[in-house]
């Protein structure tokens, strides 16, 4: 990974994490989404705030799980803080985006996609760290990347949103997209990118 790309990766993470770490912990769950989902929102607040909270502990920690320098250096320390993106970030944050989607905005496509997303992230996270228990450390970076490539997807969410915005789509058109756009092209990205057989392993959770 080159280091305008690194830069990019820990910057977006970093910043939409923050934003998610204050709007949830200051805000009132649904002030700040459209008027549609206010109401699941604010019904489930509990839910959606342990999503945001767990997810954006899975940015945060994510890009620096990915660093062979954090692997190489400090392996202890990396090997501690997979548990925690794994743990916490992915498992209590997959597990409460599950529900949540269950409750999206959208209609039937947009909770189709959503509920498919949580599933992935589990199941990836899930075969990441038997990858890992089994010394199988090629296989474990694979799907490190794959699980990492779905928690970015709270980043290319809230692009594709914007944009949508700016683009003048009404949010009932675009949201049931958006709810797999924002994950599905992130997993060929990831595949094609860095899931490549000659590339050097990247990481390791024991």
């Amino acid at each position: 990974m080159n280091a305008t790309l690194r830069f990019a990766l820990w910057f977006a993470s970093i910043g939409v994490a923050v934003y998610a770490i204050a709007a949830y912990a200051f805000v009132a769950p649904g002030a700040l989404v459209d008027p549609s989902m206010r109401a699941s929102f604010e019904a489930h607040a509990g839910a959606i705030r342990s999503h945001a909270f767990a997810a954006s502990l899975a940015l945060l920690l994510g890009p620096a799980q990915l660093s062979p320098r954090l692997r190489a250096r400090r392996p202890r320390l990396h090997r501690w803080l997979g548990r925690i993106y794994l743990g916490l970030g992915v498992g209590v944050g997959g597990v409460a985006g599950l529900f949540m989607a269950t409750h999206a905005a959208g209609g039937t496509w947009a909770r189709l996609g959503f509920g498919a997303l949580a599933v992935a992230w589990l199941f990836t996270g899930a075969r990441a760290y038997a990858a890992a228990r089994a010394r199988s450390f090629v296989e474990h970076r694979r799907w490190m990347v794959r699980n990492f490539a779905l928690t970015f997807a709270a980043v290319t969410l809230r692009i594709y949103v914007a944009s949508s915005i700016v683009g003048g789509i009404a949010f009932a058109t675009a949201y049931p997209a958006i709810a797999w756009l924002c994950w599905v092209p992130n997993l060929v990205v990831a595949e094609l990118l860095f899931n490549r057989p000659t590339r050097v392993a990247i990481g390791v959770v024991r």
